[in-house]
């Protein structure tokens, strides 16, 4: 999977459908998907999308470079920091390339998520 950031910077990251398969496989099926990033503190860079998939393997503990996914809004989270949520999410997967990277998004940047072509 690619995460592009505005058009300019690229990031890989893996979906694990191990992790939550229904979910994972319902992701696959909509992608591409784009919306405007948003932070939460320091630690959380998110998008909404219209992706609709119920709770799958809750967790609220997630590490720097883990993603999910919060079904309450169709938001994909990246984690640039170990976070402890108040909001059960579904694990999805794992960022393969440096997630230091989103430490620069801002506000409002569009983020795109599609499937790498070879």
């Amino acid at each position: 999977m690619i995460l592009e950031i505005d058009g300019k910077r690229k990031l890989t990251c893996d979906l694990k459908r191990h992790l939550s398969p229904r979910t994972v496989g319902t992701i696959m099926r909509s992608l591409p998907l784009e919306g405007n990033s948003h932070l939460l503190g320091k630690s959380i860079v998110y998008f909404e999308t219209s992706v609709d998939s119920g709770i799958e393997r809750a967790r609220s503990e997630f590490k720097k470079g883990d993603v999910a996914f919060l079904p309450s809004t169709g938001s994909f989270c990246f984690f640039v920091g170990n976070v402890e949520s108040a909001k059960k999410m579904t694990p999805i997967g794992k960022f393969t390339d440096d997630e230091n990277v989103l430490k620069n998004v801002k506000s409002g940047d569009v983020i795109r998520l599609y499937e790498e072509t070879t």
